[in-house]
């Protein structure tokens, strides 16, 4: 990613949050601080949602940010993957959770909405996209709330460990993990080790991510492959891919008695009122995403 700035797909996902604020009925997700955290007005995203034909120019952050704000079904999985975890971030407090990892937070804004005020909200995520948000939030005049602690890792040189402990972040207490768009652009073997982190913390302990399958036909191959391209192009490639049985089952050997696998489709059509709609070929694009509850 670029280490001067956001990552691309922190901008694409905080632009489509913001988007379906005012494009999509039902609304999955109420997020009214996504816009002003990106600095936008409705008039600017209702211009991104426009084809992109009907739009001068070629600049590929647009193109990418286009994309975001202009896709129907990845808009409504980025609504739906975070009000899922949003929902059972509740559900722990509810059972006694007091904090929340939210790793990879890139422009994520439930510290800001938090509606628990015993939670303790720990945003884990590279230094250079927490520090144009951090611009951003002054900017835009959001108050960092104080129960929030920013945790600045570089993977390269820092570990989750190091970063939480530093941050006061307890490994004796309840938690939970929200991992939402992160686990694809690492290795297998980076994903399980973060697992592994997760897994030792004490009882009861929540994780909840999403993660891609292989695709199944050549149609869904070229599908994913496209999708990886353009990753690839903007310095995000994928990494990993995994099948449920096998995320299920690496998931039980770390000591995971409760998994809870979902599609794309399927949760967003959970939270429609038309759940026809997801059978349409628009939402096939998403048959390989899924998202990801465990605990125990």
């Amino acid at each position: 990613m670029d280490n001067q700035g956001p990552s691309r797909t922190a901008l694409v996902t905080a632009y489509a949050r913001a988007y379906h604020q005012i494009a999509d009925r039902p609304r999955i997700l109420t997020d009214p601080l996504s816009a002003r955290l990106l600095g936008v007005t409705a008039d600017d995203l209702t211009e991104f949602g426009r084809p992109a034909e009907a739009r001068p120019g070629s600049d590929v952050d647009a193109g990418i940010l286009r994309l975001g704000v202009s896709d129907r079904p990845r808009r409504l999985f980025f609504a739906a993957r975070a009000r899922f975890a949003e929902d059972r971030v509740a559900a722990a407090v509810a059972a006694g959770a007091r904090q929340v990892a939210i790793l990879g937070a890139g422009l994520d804004t439930f510290a800001y909405r938090n509606p628990h005020p015993n939670l303790r909200v720990f945003e884990v995520d590279h230094p250079a996209t927490q520090a144009w948000k951090r611009q951003r939030l002054a900017a835009s005049g959001i108050d960092q709330p104080e129960r929030l602690t920013f945790v600045p890792v570089d993977f390269e040189t820092g570990t989750l460990a190091t970063g939480l402990e530093s941050a006061g972040f307890s490994r004796t207490d309840p938690a939970v993990f929200v991992w939402l768009g992160v686990v694809f652009y690492l290795t297998q073997d980076a994903a399980h080790t973060t697992l592994e982190y997760i897994a030792r913390q004490s009882e009861p302990v929540e994780v909840i991510f999403d993660y891609l399958q292989p695709a199944d036909t050549d149609e869904e191959r070229a599908q994913l492959q496209a999708r990886a391209n353009r990753a690839e192009a903007v310095g995000e490639p994928w990494f990993s891919y995994f099948t449920p049985d096998d995320i299920a089952t690496q998931l039980r050997a770390l000591g995971f008695t409760d998994v809870e696998d979902h599609s794309a489709t399927d949760l967003i059509a959970g939270y429609l009122e038309r759940t026809a709609e997801v059978e349409d070929e628009p939402f096939q694009a998403l048959r390989p995403v899924r998202i990801l509850r465990a605990s125990r």
